[in-house]
């Protein structure tokens, strides 16, 4: 087991995703890149905390077509690629998935676009937590810490782990 360690900025507030690490006990770095709270693309938030893009996900919400029962899904995938609905269709067995609206995501995860993380939701069980394969290439990966203009970066094991991610395809990539 590797020892438990965090770097963080200690004047930097933390968010609920840092405390759920902590009381995971998984390592992380956290860095804030802009705390004005504007909203960066994935590409520019990738270059403003000088990681590769490559290594920098974000988390889009997906909804189930025709099944409101149905929980909604927080996908990760690299901030340079899109979602392709039908191929994580294909992949999750379902049979028609569509983009939350904005507003939608925002409701359903109570985080801001832009600073969603499957990490930072306050009930996780209400949703299903998907990881593109795309993943699996990493040691480490960058995410929102479930606030916009702060990153978390963390070995991929433990992000799988601490959300309980399933791998899916949902990218053409």
């Amino acid at each position: 087991m590797r020892p438990f360690r965090l770097a963080y900025d200690p004047r930097m507030d933390k968010t609920h995703a840092m405390r759920v690490l902590d009381a995971k006990k998984i390592a992380y770095t956290a860095k804030v890149y802009d705390d004005s709270g504007e909203f960066h693309p994935g590409t520019e938030a990738a270059a403003l905390i000088g990681a590769d893009a490559a290594t920098v996900y974000k988390t889009l919400v997906v909804l189930r077509e025709g099944d409101a029962r149905a929980k909604p899904m927080l996908v990760m995938v690299p901030v340079a690629a899109e979602v392709e609905l039908k191929t994580l269709a294909a992949s999750i067995g379902a049979k028609k998935l569509r983009m939350a609206k904005q507003r939608e995501a925002e409701d359903l995860t109570a985080m801001q676009v832009g600073g969603i993380s499957a990490l930072g939701l306050k009930r996780p069980a209400r949703f299903d937590v998907l990881l593109d394969e795309s993943a699996h290439t990493l040691d480490r990966i960058h995410i929102s810490a479930g606030q916009r203009g702060v990153d978390l970066e963390m070995a991929v094991s433990d992000l799988a782990a601490a959300t309980g991610a399933v791998w899916v395809r949902a990218t053409d990539d």
